[in-house]
Formats: C-alpha cells, structure tokens, sequence
C-alpha cells in the first residue's frame, strides 16, 4: 500500500480551509503575507497498513499549512491557539460537508482549557521578546504586536464565551506598536494586565471546565467510517 504525500492529500482530500494570520485579524498592511491553514481527511484505509498517513502537511502554496483532521481535533481540544483561530478565521477559501460539520463543532472544543493553553503561549513569547531585548536592544515588534492581540483574545473568550478574531477599533494601537511607536515599558504594562483581567475571567468565564470531547470523536468516528465505505 502506498501513502500518498502531503501535498496529493491537501490537494484531493481537503475539507476545509481558510486565511489566518493578519488578513483574518483586521490587521494586514501592503506587506502582509496570506496565511492559509486547513483540514485534510486521508482516507480511511491508509491507516490499516504499517505507513501511516501524516499528520500534517507544508504547502502546496507558500505560508500553507494543514493537518489532519484527527490531529487537527486533537489540537482543538487542548485549546490550541493556532487551531482555534483557523477553526473561527471568517475568511473561509475551501469547504465541503465534512468541513461544515467540523464548524459546526466549533462550541464543542471551547473550554476554560483556553486560560493555560493560551497563557503559556503568551509566557513562552514573552520571554523571546524579552530575549530580544537584551541581544538587540528592541524586541521584534511585530511579535509584540500578536502576543497583545492574543492575550486580548484569551481574556475576551474567557468572559463571553465566544471567539472573536477580528480587533475591531484595536487596530490602530496594535499597528502602532508593530512600528514601535509605543514604549517597550507601556507594552509591557499592557501584557501583564491583559493576563491579570485573564485570570480574573477565568474565575466566572461561562466556559465549560472541559470541551465535549465525546461529541468530538462521534464527528471523528463516523468520519473515518463513512470514508472506509466509500473507499
């Protein structure tokens, strides 16, 4: 049996995929790149050989990125960041009936799982900004940039509910701090009370302690089902 590549299965088998990055968020400028992320299904019966199909795939056009769907699944439920964004991008390129059932899931992986997922991230970056700082004597701005605008999503998600991507009248600041117009101290300050009013809402958030990962694996399951009939 012989597993097709990435590229053959993002090119036959996709289900779903969408723009991500600055053009989803409001905040693409002349010399913004497209971001493309997806959803690929590999047929059921290339898992039944020793080879198995991969999980992910690059390409096949520059900045494209997409994973599997159960890889993609997984990902969601731990509240991935990068995956819950593609799963809300409103700019949607490609989708079949599969793709729409897997939007329709969109609540099921909300959780308050999203409080450490999303922190950690932040904490992660922060750090390289940090780094950067000391090595080149400014932070990369742009990174700042994103890290405030996904600590403003962490902490609107956690008291609504619900996923916002676009910034709305945030841009301008934001753009502002992209071309380092704003104080590393004042951005700085800006973090820190982005992951305080986080925590705080993680308190009360109207989230659910953990996402509905059953529902998620019935979608998963008939899946691979319904693909191992047609194949």
């Amino acid at each position: 049996m012989i597993t097709p590549d990435g590229t053959r299965l993002v090119r036959d088998h996709t289900v779903y995929s969408c723009v991500t990055g600055s053009r989803a968020f409001g905040l693409a400028t002349e010399d913004s790149d497209t971001d493309r992320r997806g959803v690929f299904l590999a047929p059921t019966p290339l898992f039944w050989g020793f080879t198995k199909p991969p999980t992910h795939a690059d390409g096949p056009a520059d900045e494209q990125f997409s994973w599997e769907l159960e890889r993609f699944c997984e990902l969601a439920l731990r509240a991935d960041p990068n995956v819950l964004e593609c799963l809300h991008s409103p700019l949607v390129e490609r989708i079949d009936a599969t793709g729409r059932e897997l939007l329709g899931l969109r609540g099921a992986f909300l959780s308050r799982r999203a409080h450490t997922t999303y922190l950690r991230y932040a904490v992660s970056q922060r750090r390289k900004l940090e780094a950067d700082l000391r090595v080149h004597g400014a932070p990369r701005w742009k990174h700042a940039m994103h890290l405030l605008r996904l600590l403003t999503s962490c902490r609107d998600l956690l008291r609504t509910g619900e996923l916002t991507i676009g910034v709305g009248d945030a841009r301008e600041p934001l753009l502002a701090v992209k071309r380092g117009e704003v104080p590393w101290a004042e951005v700085e300050r800006r973090m820190s009370r982005l992951a305080e009013e986080s925590d705080e809402a993680a308190t009360r958030s109207p989230l659910p302690p953990e996402p509905d990962r059953d529902r998620v694996e019935d979608f998963l399951v008939r899946t691979r089902r319904a693909s191992a009939s047609a194949g």
